[in-house]
């Protein structure tokens, strides 16, 4: 299975597709979104990533009076100011879309309106991010899908039976380009609920490809998820980790996404493919490691050889007789001089 976003393949055969996820981090700032689109470039992300929404639209603000709990409790503003101050202005959606094109990287963003889904559907995004919270929305979820586009589909905090609905939900408006991405919804979460397993589980059982969403902190969630097939790696991203905000905390910063990157990179070069075979750098070191049958004592020409005459030692030359041929080697006649620590080989005997 392949999907492609902008000018890049994801899925099976393809390098793993690295987002950063600048989310609020841009700090109300333009030039500061810009700067964290060009170190991510830096770092070596494929993408980077948004969230456009209006906090009126997406939570409500007497719901959340008095109601600070899990992550939020951190929060030192309340829920409905956190959420105002980090509303991303829905007109720099397409400069920074055009900027990112600049630095050959791919923008796109996570609608949580349908409004917001026209805007970014408009000025061309190559894909839609739905966030893990909003799996139950069905006709959200439809909305974006009906955009002909990739969905990717966070499913944070989702049972099997959600996540099943959801991928129903897009494959019935006829788009099968569907991501999804395993996520534990806490900030930051804990590794011993990351359950990096659960990838191929859901591929087999939902017939998609899937990656991760990742807020644990370091690149060791990212590196398994490598290893059992995600295809897509999805980090926080930011370039100071101590900025007030609710993402900066558990976010990666430069030097943490580029050395992520940098290892994925090694990872994919040392899972190589599904086959085994002696590689050129082997050959020699073969000869070094492996043992061969050789002569303890001299045993002259024409003499009858006994084990006891024999030692298994290393190296085995090219040509030499490997121990497993030791039943068949006594017994029989040597058909010249064989020096003492000489490695037999089938012309001797």
């Amino acid at each position: 299975m392949k999907i492609k976003i902008g000018n890049k393949f994801i899925g099976d055969g393809c390098p793993c597709y690295t987002i950063a996820e600048i989310g609020s981090n841009f700090d109300g700032s333009l030039e500061r979104a810009k700067k964290l689109i060009d170190l991510a470039k830096k770092a070596g992300a494929d993408a980077v990533k948004f969230q456009c929404f209006k906090t009126e639209k997406t939570i409500s603000q007497e719901g959340f009076e008095g109601l600070k709990s899990g992550f939020q409790a951190k929060w030192k503003k309340p829920v409905h100011e956190v959420y105002r101050n980090a509303e991303f202005p829905r007109d720099w959606n397409k400069e920074l879309l055009e900027y990112s094109k600049k630095k050959n990287i791919i923008f796109f963003s996570s609608p949580y309106d349908k409004e917001a889904a026209d805007v970014l559907d408009r000025i061309g995004v190559p894909a839609f991010k739905i966030g893990s919270g909003d799996i139950t929305w069905t006709e959200m979820i439809k909305y974006i899908a009906k955009k002909g586009k990739p969905v990717i589909l966070g499913t944070g905090a989702s049972t099997m039976d959600e996540i099943k609905e959801a991928v129903d939900a897009i494959k019935s408006t006829g788009n099968k380009n569907i991501i999804i991405l395993q996520c534990i919804t806490n900030y930051p979460a804990s590794f011993e609920h990351a359950n990096i397993k659960a990838i191929p589980m859901m591929r087999k059982k939902f017939g998609t490809l899937v990656g991760y969403s990742d807020h644990t902190p370091g690149y060791i969630v990212p590196m398994g998820t490598v290893a059992l097939g995600g295809c897509i790696v999805e980090k926080h991203f930011t370039d100071d980790k101590t900025r007030e905000g609710p993402d900066h905390p558990f976010a990666m910063d430069f030097e943490d996404f580029k050395l992520m990157v940098d290892n994925i990179r090694l990872l994919e070069k040392a899972l190589g493919k599904a086959v085994k075979e002696v590689y050129p750098e082997e050959k020699e070191t073969v000869v070094l490691q492996r043992r061969c049958i050789r002569a303890k004592e001299n045993i002259p020409k024409g003499m009858k050889i006994t084990k006891e005459m024999l030692d298994v030692l290393r190296p085995a030359p090219l040509g030499s007789i490997y121990p497993k041929h030791l039943d068949k080697i006594a017994g029989r006649t040597a058909k010249k001089n064989i020096k003492k620590g000489e490695a037999l080989n089938w012309e001797t005997i």
